[in-house]
């Protein structure tokens, strides 16, 4: 039997004719003159100048250099996050003598900008990668901490109560009902997570980097290069949305009760 292809929805519809519309408008006003190149560079401006940095790299580093490199930092703050803000969130959504603790000090740097307290990280750590890292994974540890309390406190007490009934312990109704019914919560935390720590990659390649594409873009803003900024943000949001769209396919595969379309 042939498989059934699926059709394109109205939605699907929608977002291809918005972004047609951005881009046809994009290379309108900078082609005709409405907007000056060196504010906005037109649509195959920004294409030339992909091609170039993909075969010249920029700076002293490839295009691969500087993604790699960027991605190093975001990983491994990621990593860092999920090994601590998941169970320590998990336990102070359960135990409320560890939210006690924990909650006040999530909640009194959550609201911080990054660069307040970037310049004491690299007086503590230096300037190489321990810093950076250290920022990227203060910005994703918070909402991925939140989201786990949020999901423990929203949980049906009566499901731990039937459990307690049966005369199971802590260690397995945390293991069997409160982990497993918590996991669309901390996929949403987990996403928020990744979206905050790479809004926070500019901030930690700011200070004596040489590579990376937030970097790259920095050092494309003190020459007013446009384009190559305008390449190095493109880069950022396709990629943004590359591993949003991984992160939904294992939550999916992971979560699949949820019956998710």
């Amino acid at each position: 039997m042939k498989k059934e292809r699926k059709k394109i929805t109205i939605e699907q519809l929608l977002t291809i004719g918005t972004w047609i519309i951005i881009v046809s408008a994009w290379f309108i006003a900078t082609n005709f003159g409405f907007v000056s190149p060196t504010l906005m560079p037109s649509p195959q401006g920004v294409w030339m100048s992909f091609i170039d940095i993909s075969q010249n790299g920029y700076g002293s580093t490839t295009l691969l250099g500087n993604l790699g490199a960027s991605f190093e930092r975001l990983f491994i703050a990621l990593g860092l996050a999920i090994i601590t803000a998941v169970p320590l969130g998990l336990l102070s959504g359960y135990y409320p003598k560890v939210r006690a603790v924990v909650n006040s000090l999530v909640e009194f740097y959550r609201p911080l900008p990054p660069l307040a307290y970037y310049t004491l990280l690299v007086l503590w750590m230096g300037i190489d990668n321990s810093s950076k890292i250290m920022l990227l994974f203060l910005a994703g540890f918070a909402p991925m901490y939140i989201a786990c309390v949020s999901a423990v406190t929203k949980i049906n007490e009566d499901y731990i109560l039937s459990a307690q009934t049966l005369g199971a312990s802590k260690k397995m109704i945390f293991l069997k009902i409160i982990f497993p019914a918590s996991l669309p919560e901390i996929f949403v935390g987990l996403r928020t997570a990744v979206g905050v720590e790479y809004a926070t990659l500019v901030a930690a390649e700011m200070v004596a980097a040489t590579s990376g594409i937030g970097w790259m873009v920095l050092d494309a803003s003190k020459f007013l290069k446009s384009d190559v900024m305008f390449v190095g943000i493109l880069i950022m949001g396709l990629t943004g949305i590359l591993i949003d769209l991984i992160l939904r396919i294992f939550e999916k595969k992971i979560i699949f009760w949820k019956g998710y379309n």
